[in-house]
Order: C-alpha cells, then sequence, then structure tokens
C-alpha cells in the first residue's frame, strides 16, 4: 500500500515538474554511472584491505611454520621465542593442541586461559590447516589484535599484533585511488552530459515532428540533424515525410485542377446546351409556320407555295448544319483518341478549296492566293484540317465584304508549321477579337443568321487547331480585313 502510494506520488510530481528528456536521460546515465563507479570503489577498498590482510597473514604464517618446526623436532620453543627475532613488535605467541587447550603463551599463564578450539582462527586452522581473524577483541586480556594460526601434526601456532594505531594503518586501504576514480568519474560525467544532449536534442525534435505531424502541420525538413546512425534514421524519416506531404499536396492540386476542369466542361456543356436550343427555335418554328401554313388548305399561289418550300429547306439546312457542327465539337472534346490520323498534304486541300471557290456565284465569289513554297505534309486527320481552311473561308466569305483570300507559309521544320490566313475585308472591332473563338459568338447576330451561319465555326477551327498540338490568334490586317495566325505540329 506504501509503495502504491508513493509510486503515485512520485508519477504526479513527473506530471508537475517537467523535466526535458535530455536532462531524464543524462540524469539516468549519471545515477548509473555513479553506482557502478561506487561498487567499484567500495569493491577495491574491499579488495585492498583483504589483500592488505592476507600479505600480513602470510609474515605471520612464515613466522608460525618456522616455530612448528622446532615443536614438532622436539626442540625448545621457549628459546626459539626468546632468542629470534619476530617479525612485529608485540608478537604474542600461543601454542594450542587439537583440542584447543593452550599448552604454551608467552604473555599470559596458559594454565588460567579457555578453551580455543572456537575461536575462529583456530576452528579454520582446524579445518583448513591455517586461518586469521582481523580486529578480535582478546577475551584473555581485553585487547584487540589481529590473529593467525598455523596447524601441525600435534599442535597449533597462534599468533596475534595488538591491533594499535599502527596496524590499523597498515591495514588501511590506500584512498589516493579515490581522487583519481572521482577525477575520472567527472571527466566521464562531463562528456555524459554533451552525449546525452546531443541524442535528447535529436530526440526531442523527432517528437515535435512526430507532433506536428500528428497535428497535420508543415516541418521544416532542411533542420540538420547530426551525420550518425539516429541521424540517418531520422533524416530518412523526415524526408519519407516530406515526400509523402509533397504527394498529398500535388494529389489535392491535381484533384483540384480536375475539378475545375470538369466543372469548366460542365458550364460549357450547359452553356452550349441552352445556345443549341436556342439557335434551335428560330428555325424550328419557322419551319412550323411554312408547315402549317401548307398543311392548312388555303388556297396558295404556286409563287409563295414555293417560296413556303425553299424557306423549310433553307432553315433545315440551318438544322443540318448547326447539329453538324455540335457533333464535330462534341468529337473533338470527348473522343480525340478515337479520331484517325494520316499524311495530309495542306496543299492538296487548299486546291480543293480554289475549285470550290471558282463554282460559287459571282455575288459571294472570292479570289483565293497562296504562297506555300514547298508541299507541307501534317500527320492529322483530314476532315479536321480541311474544316480549318474551310470554316475560315466561309467566315471570310460571309462577312468580311472584301474580295480576296491569302493564305501564306510563315515557317516551316520538321517539328511544325505555322500558317496565315487572311483577308481584305472590313476586319473587326479590337475588343471583339478575343472573343471570336466563343461558340456562338457573332459580331453582327442577324446578319450572321441571314448568311445561314451556326455561330460555331471559328470554334471548330480553334478546336482542330489546339487537337493538332497547335495555337491560334485573331487579329486585324494592318491593310485592312482580318488576320489568323496558327500552327500546326506535324
Amino acid at each position: 500500500m506504501a509503495r502504491t502510494l508513493l509510486h503515485v506520488q512520485v508519477l504526479a510530481m513527473a506530471s508537475v515538474i517537467k523535466i526535458s528528456y535530455h536532462r531524464r536521460l543524462f540524469l539516468m546515465l549519471l545515477a548509473f554511472s555513479w553506482s557502478i563507479i561506487l561498487c567499484f570503489i567500495a569493491y577495491q577498498y574491499w579488495r585492498e584491505k583483504q589483500y592488505k590482510s592476507e600479505f600480513l597473514n602470510a609474515q605471520l604464517q612464515m613466522y608460525n611454520r618456522h616455530l612448528l618446526e622446532v615443536v614438532e623436532d622436539g626442540l625448545s620453543y621457549e628459546e626459539y621465542v626468546a632468542t629470534h627475532e619476530k617479525p612485529f613488535d608485540g608478537l604474542r605467541i600461543s601454542i594450542i593442541d587439537h583440542s584447543g587447550a593452550v599448552v604454551y603463551d608467552n604473555m599470559l599463564r596458559y594454565d588460567s586461559l579457555d578453551n580455543h578450539r572456537h575461536r575462529p582462527e583456530v576452528a579454520a586452522a582446524l579445518q583448513n590447516g591455517f586461518g586469521y581473524h582481523i580486529g578480535r577483541q582478546s577475551a584473555s586480556d581485553g585487547r584487540e589484535y589481529f590473529y593467525s594460526a598455523t596447524k601441525g601434526k600435534s599442535v597449533i601456532i597462534r599468533t596475534a599484533i595488538p591491533y594499535s594505531s599502527t596496524l590499523s594503518e597498515l591495514l588501511k586501504a590506500d584512498w589516493s585511488f579515490l581522487g583519481v576514480m572521482i577525477a575520472i568519474s567527472f571527466v566521464m560525467s562531463v562528456l555524459a552530459y554533451f552525449a546525452t544532449r546531443r541524442l535528447g536534442k535529436n530526440i526531442e525534435r523527432l517528437n515535435r515532428f512526430a507532433d506536428k505531424v500528428k497535428k497535420g502541420e508543415e516541418f521544416d525538413e532542411d533542420e540538420p540533424f547530426p551525420n550518425d546512425e539516429l541521424g540517418s534514421i531520422s533524416n530518412h524519416i523526415v524526408q519519407l515525410y516530406a515526400q509523402w506531404q509533397q504527394t498529398i499536396k500535388d494529389r489535392d492540386v491535381a484533384y483540384e485542377a480536375t475539378l475545375r476542369e470538369e466543372q469548366e466542361k460542365m458550364r460549357i456543356k450547359r452553356q452550349l446546351t441552352n445556345n443549341i436550343n436556342h439557335e434551335l427555335k428560330t428555325p424550328v418554328a419557322s419551319i412550323q409556320v411554312c408547315l402549317e401554313t401548307l398543311l392548312s388548305g388555303i388556297s396558295l399561289s404556286e409563287e409563295k407555295r414555293q417560296e413556303l418550300i425553299e424557306r423549310c429547306y433553307t432553315n433545315n439546312e440551318r438544322l443540318r448544319r448547326l447539329l453538324a457542327d455540335v457533333s464535330l465539337i462534341t468529337r473533338m472534346e470527348e473522343g480525340s483518341a478515337f479520331i484517325g490520323k494520316e499524311g495530309v498534304v495542306i496543299n492538296d486541300i487548299l486546291n480543293e478549296i480554289a475549285d470550290e471557290l471558282e463554282i460559287m456565284p459571282d455575288e459571294e465569289r472570292m479570289t483565293l492566293h497562296t504562297d506555300f513554297g514547298e508541299r507541307v505534309i501534317i500527320d492529322g486527320n483530314l476532315s479536321l484540317i480541311g474544316s480549318i481552311f474551310r470554316n475560315l473561308t466561309e467566315n471570310a466569305i460571309a462577312y468580311s465584304e472584301g474580295k480576296n483570300i491569302y493564305i501564306s507559309l510563315v515557317a516551316n521544320d520538321d517539328q511544325e508549321c505555322h500558317i496565315r490566313f487572311e483577308d481584305d475585308g472590313c476586319g473587326v472591332e479590337e475588343k471583339q477579337l478575343s472573343r471570336l473563338f466563343e461558340r456562338f459568338y457573332r459580331v453582327d447576330k442577324g446578319r450572321s443568321r441571314q448568311k445561314g451561319g451556326t455561330g460555331l465555326g471559328l470554334a471548330i477551327v480553334k478546336h482542330a487547331v489546339i487537337f493538332h498540338g497547335g495555337t491560334i490568334t485573331a487579329s486585324n490586317r494592318p491593310g485592312g480585313g482580318l488576320r489568323f495566325d496558327f500552327s500546326l505540329k506535324k
């Protein structure tokens, strides 16, 4: 219960005190590093103290073995103790039999001493052949000793050094390495700080990147990442996201463009439908009146009957031409992929138009002047290319009030040709030039209907030129009349 409460408190504090990833990582690394260093220092301290204790025990063991040889050879160990130099001042020497009874002690009366069988160093010697113990207080004289015992065949030799300040200094671990370890730890902490700082910044930037991705915000892909594995992965992620973002943008732009195009097509179709309905009303109404008059049974002169029949024929011809033009425009807009192409010789089309002009009535006839220095062949549709020149010619005949038509080859290469079509008529106002190619647009609406025009001729011309990869412009001719400049891809 208490642990759960503490955990909740820690989480609450963490939510209040927001620590950056860099600091959390640094503190974790610092705690881990210092834990290892402290463990190493503790181990080193224990190991050094153990080493010094074992070194001291080795010296005492050597003396114990010399004395043990004297005892086992039956020589006077009292004399040996008294005459031979001892490794340490104040050395207490005890001889103990295997039962634990003290048979000799150079400082105390041995007959008054307790059984030593259970002394740690004696017990260890009985079991292992030798043993030692650090800093145990003697039960005999109350002093603190360092004990070392060695087992012989019949007795155990035990030596003891009083635990004085000298011995304490001797056994004390050397703390000089501690300063070195602290200096090394400090340097490692500084290096860890900068390393975690760099890593933390990269992680924080990736976190900001993920947050912006979640919110759908823009992200600066040019902000550099470090030149390492994490930086490489981060750059790849950012670049992939940028590419995905760009793909989404391109898709949206394409979708909007397609949508606008479809909306424009729908608008044009609605406009075309309305215009067609409007254009159909007049000839249909005229045909209706004429037929009703003819079928009414009213006595009509032969001349009047012929006039009504001719009027029906004229209006029917207008309807036929209107439907043919609408069909042609629709076919170019929606079925361009199904329109066949072949090698079309422009010169042959111009010769046909010249022949057609020759048989026209004098009041409608115009003279065709061509300036084609070479044979021009276009990979296109014969009917559509023919409609370009015929509609321009019919437009000049109907509205220019001129007598001459000029068709010239302006430029010609392997890719395309540039052609100029002119008449010497009255031209049009400058403000009307930009609208000439609009469907059903007429400069003079009343006159256009009288001539039987559908209002689609120049629109057909523009669509046919575009179908063949070209462009067309209209302008007034400097000498009077109208000029059309257009190109056709080969």
